[in-house]
């Protein structure tokens, strides 16, 4: 019965391969159930709750990835959306989490909306490949910024904005740590993110910097703290609608790559390079992230360590079932990832933005009206800690150095439409 409901067979798959297809992507991808809930903790949001949170999010994306779409793939909180949701909305404008929760759900059910409509794949055959490109290395630089932050590495100095920070104990580690996952990640070690954190805390917990729990295993901490507590009105001010776009287009870009990147491993895409069941893909992707928000947690998304499964064998939804069962074992180990620290987590957030700039290579920085929007994009993400900003001055730069070069015919109406809204969120938003 669950070989004919996935097609395990007819992929040429069998039920130990995608078993171990799926334990590979959950070890993959464990290190969020750490990262995410360092970050929106400083938000000021309940950090026991956000385990919980963060796992039963992952739980249902992934597995309405394995039972609606039928597909191998992973989806949990986006790593670059946690810390705009966190460092940007909430820290930078001051803005109260339950209203970026708000902000969160917004975007997520437009995205639902446009999903269902079929108009999302039309705006990311919109958007310009450089422009995408460059909006996945800048949330990369961010992302590591951060890291490099919270490691202590990189510290405010009123001279020159940043410095280097003193070489405290938990900077030592935090660098080994670093050290530690590179290595890792260079031995192509799976998990190797994952296996750095665990790695890490150890030497925290030895080092006398950390504690160790008294207990291992308990039941999950309630997610009652967040559960619900988003505020959707307070998200609907005109102040708010750059970010609610930010978070729309960035889960957009961030989706429909992995997607297609992961089905071309898998072999989902036919002759004429579509997707087998896009469409059922993309609203998993899409529910999932309004569930999310109802949970408590920013954007959730399908997650390219999926490829990783792939490539250790999962053709099917089963892999994706199995990971959900991971997440689920996951929940009774609370105690263990309570401890983790800050500074533990900080390697996991440069290597996941090597990992996101990577494909700034295929960028043309030969063309100057595609590289100098592409620049302005990824240089500006970081130093504004703004996603939204970076993007804002992307779009708007695109179609006034197109109309400038003569190359007008290149930017649709909907490229216009965006740089006039990206216009409208640096004048009121964030």
């Amino acid at each position: 019965m669950i070989d004919k409901y996935f097609n395990i067979s007819g992929r040429g798959s069998s039920f130990k391969k995608e078993i171990i297809g799926g334990a590979t992507t959950f070890l993959t991808m464990a290190y969020i159930i750490f990262v995410n809930p360092s970050i929106l903790g400083d938000a000021g949001m309940d950090r026991n709750a956000l385990i919980t949170v963060t796992i039963v999010a992952s739980l249902i994306g992934t597995l309405l990835a394995g039972v609606w779409a039928k597909v191998p793939y992973a989806m949990a909180p986006g790593m670059g959306l946690n810390a705009f949701f966190t460092y940007t909305l909430v820290l930078g404008a001051g803005v109260d989490w339950q209203t970026a929760l708000g902000v969160v759900f917004i975007s997520g059910v437009i995205f639902l909306a446009l999903t269902v409509t079929g108009i999302r794949t039309k705006i990311i055959h919109t958007i310009p490949l450089a422009l995408r490109l460059a909006t996945g290395a800048g949330i990369g630089l961010f992302i590591s910024f951060i890291g490099f932050k919270n490691m202590g590495l990189v510290v405010a100095n009123p001279a020159t904005f940043v410095g280097l920070g003193k070489f405290t104990p938990t900077l030592l580690i935090g660098l080994a740590g670093l050290l530690i996952t590179a290595i890792l990640e260079v031995k192509k070690v799976r998990g190797g993110i994952f296996y750095g954190i665990i790695i890490t805390t150890i030497i925290a917990i030895v080092a006398g910097e950390v504690q160790a729990p008294e207990s291992f295993v308990s039941m999950p901490p309630s997610m009652s703290p967040l559960m619900l507590k988003l505020d959707i009105l307070s998200a609907l001010s005109l102040g708010l609608i750059g970010a609610i776009f930010s978070f729309m287009f960035v889960d957009l870009f961030d989706s429909v790559g992995t997607i297609v990147a992961c089905s071309y491993e898998a072999g989902f895409v036919d002759k004429d390079g579509k997707v087998e069941n896009v469409d059922r893909i993309l609203e998993a992707d899409a529910v999932a992230t309004v569930a999310g928000t109802l949970l408590g947690t920013s954007t959730t998304t399908t997650y390219i360590e999926s490829a990783s499964g792939i490539a250790n064998g999962a053709k099917t939804g089963f892999a994706s079932v199995i990971t959900a069962g991971l997440f689920f074992l996951a929940l009774f180990f609370a105690p263990l990832i309570g401890i983790v620290p800050g500074y533990a987590t900080a390697p996991a957030l440069v290597i996941v933005g090597v990992y996101m700039f990577k494909n700034i290579k295929q960028i043309d920085f030969a063309d100057f009206s595609e590289a100098i929007p592409a620049f302005l994009t990824i240089i500006l993400m970081p130093l504004t800690y703004s996603i939204s900003i970076g993007l804002s001055f992307g779009f708007i730069s695109y179609v006034v150095l197109k109309a400038v070069a003569g190359r007008y015919k290149e930017v649709s109406w909907l490229m216009w439409a965006i740089a006039v809204l990206s216009v409208i969120n640096l004048w009121f938003g964030v």
